[in-house]
């Protein structure tokens, strides 16, 4: 951090010589965050001081950890101070409570190889490398690793939260996985209620429900020590409106079939990105999938042969199916973070829950839109990831993330670089995902085919009635019957509101 020429330490206000650099923090450069100040903080005591301070004066709040947020709730201009929580990055095992205390700023790059070089150990949590715990695990966390070990809030143990009482008190909670404990309900609202809605998290304990004993390597699952990787290109060219139907249908079809939490594919997950077509130059690779599988398995390679060909059944010899390799854990994880943080830029994302894959008018509508060259993105890509297994091993009401029988979680994004651009490319998303949509008013509205949204990737539209025509309101896409308890334990534990954005519980309906 550069010198700070304010008054009080890790305070950094307009003019600071770090101000610039903590306003241009956040992942989707659509947005700036430009508060009063930044309260950059590196322990729970300073950031009870910062509440304090802000509620004492009627300051605006909004909290960061990762820098990976999709829409503009830091960069919010009613938001006046920012309380920076990346520079708590801690990991360490707690052997009173037997389990692994992570402060919120910790990356995942850095959670993974920690937690592996040191303990052999994993949390089943999201593949960018430079997302941070804090919002991430409090909307559920789902990664490569959840069809066999579930969400990272599956395994979360106990919460601690920097919260504001009715009369203004700010004090720090512990909520814990216990039903006997006076706080579980507040414990419960951060395994899928998103971040910046009851307080502040400024630690995390993980221990899997199923441990035993006192030994740290036990308190977490085992990812395998290596990894059968298998890549399949689709050039654009041979990828015609017809082969895409056949493409996604066998995608949608295998997962429909191969889900369910006893099933032996829980050990595979696979990856279909389409790409939309470049505005000009090369015509760029049309499809790419990506399959990774437990290599300690013995039937390793029969799942990936059999998978591998019912993806490509019916597409003849023109895609091209890479070599397989064997790589270690850590290493393929670290190849998956590559490629996911390959996007950079300004974004627009939306997401949904598929417990059917999609049907042919909607591929179709994603040709469409994929295929056109009437746009200004730098590029564009849906990305169709394996969901379910072991995450639907839990009910629904379990923890706040309920979606718990999906079998696809699709991520949409589309990203540039020229400001003068962004009408035009966040409409171009809108209008893709509002068709794909159509037949249930523009969003995925949970039902036979669908399951909702991914509060992990928020997008205002789904609280637009001019996008989301369907009457369901955007607490239920994201939250479905969870909603109700989720807004009393807000009216609980944030009486005064003040912890809020643009997507945060409201306590009444």
């Amino acid at each position: 951090m550069t010198e700070n020429t304010s008054s009080s330490v890790g305070v950094i206000r307009v003019g600071d010589d770090a101000y610039q650099d903590l306003s241009v923090r956040g992942i989707n450069k659509r947005f700036t965050a430009e508060p009063e100040a930044f309260h950059v903080v590196t322990g729970t005591e300073q950031v009870v001081n910062a509440v304090r301070e802000a509620v004492r004066d009627g300051k605006r709040i909004a909290v960061r950890s990762g820098g990976h947020g999709y829409e503009n709730m830091v960069g919010d201009p009613a938001v006046q101070v920012v309380i920076d929580l990346g520079e708590m990055r801690e990991v360490s095992f707690d052997p009173e409570r037997k389990a692994f205390a992570v402060e919120p700023g910790v990356r995942m790059a850095d959670l993974y190889r920690t937690l592996y070089e040191r303990w052999g150990v994993v949390l089943p949590a999201g593949d960018s490398a430079t997302v941070g715990v804090g919002g991430h695990v409090a909307g559920g966390g789902f990664g490569s690793l959840c069809r066999s070990a579930g969400l990272a809030a599956d395994h979360l143990l106990a919460v601690e939260v920097v919260v504001v009482d009715a009369s203004g008190d700010v004090r720090t909670v512990v909520a814990t996985r216990d039903p006997a404990d006076p706080h579980h309900d507040l414990w419960w609202a951060h395994t899928g209620g998103g971040g910046g809605n009851f307080g502040i998290v400024t630690r995390y304990w993980f221990r899997s429900p199923d441990a035993t004993g006192d030994d740290p390597r036990e308190a977490l699952p085992r990812p395998p020590a290596s990894v059968l990787t298998g890549t399949v290109l689709f050039n654009r060219e041979s990828l015609s409106r017809t082969a895409l139907r056949t493409l996604v249908g066998n995608f949608g079809r295998w997962h429909e079939n191969n889900s369910a939490p006893d099933s032996p594919y829980t050990a595979l997950f696979s990856g279909l990105v389409l790409f939309g077509r470049p505005r000009e130059g090369d015509p760029g690779m049309g499809a790419v999938a990506f399959v990774h599988v437990d290599a300690t398995r013995p039937d390793a390679d029969r799942l990936m042969s059999d998978y591998v060909s019912e993806l490509t059944a019916g597409l003849g010899d023109f895609p091209a199916v890479l070599p397989t390799e064997v790589v270690p854990w850590l290493e393929a994880k670290k190849a998956l973070a590559q490629a996911q943080d390959a996007e950079i830029g300004r974004q627009k994302v939306k997401s949904a829950f598929l417990r059917r894959g999609y049907s042919d008018d909607q591929i179709d509508t994603l040709y469409d839109y994929l295929d056109s060259t009437d746009h200004s993105n730098d590029s564009s890509l849906v990305s169709l990831q394996s969901y379910g297994g072991r995450v639907n091993a839990v009910a629904g009401d379990a923890t706040a993330s309920a979606q718990r029988d999906s079998v696809i979680q699709a991520f949409f994004m589309n990203t540039w670089q020229d400001e003068k651009l962004d009408e035009t490319n966040v409409d171009w998303m809108r209008r893709l995902f509002r068709d794909l949509y159509a037949k249930t008013g523009g969003v995925p509205v949970p039902g036979e085919e669908n399951d909702g949204c991914y509060i992990n990737f928020p997008d205002t539209d789904m609280a637009d009635p001019e996008w989301n025509t369907s009457g369901v309101s955007w607490e239920e896409l994201y939250y479905k019957g969870n909603i109700a308890r989720l807004r009393e334990i807000k009216a609980k534990w944030d009486p005064r509101n003040v912890f809020r954005h643009t997507l945060s519980i409201r306590s009444e309906g």
